[in-house]
């Protein structure tokens, strides 16, 4: 049913497999987005994130109400992006 696919690491760009079995275990736990890391990386970012180091941040504007804001991600022009208080009140 599954089969070995071949991806590309986002951070480092090497190639590493995706195995059936891997793909199997994602489909379980109903995961639908494919690995985007390789081991070394995801593992690399965990350990970043376990030592307490900042997430790297972009600047950009809030589309509600102009403010400067932070966020960990890289913005995306299709898209608007919220500050923490505009967000909140756009879920509520």
């Amino acid at each position: 049913m599954y089969e070995d696919k071949t991806l590309v690491c986002r951070d480092c760009g090497a190639e590493f497999v995706f195995t059936a079995g891997e793909q199997e275990f994602y489909a379980e736990k109903g995961f639908q987005n494919e690995p985007t890391r390789c081991k070394a990386c995801r593992q690399a970012r965990k350990t970043r994130a376990a030592n307490g180091e900042p997430r790297e941040m972009f600047e950009t504007t809030c589309a509600a109400c102009g403010a400067p804001t932070r966020v960990p991600f890289i913005p995306k022009s299709d898209r608007p992006i919220y500050c923490s208080d505009c967000f909140a009140a756009r879920r509520s």
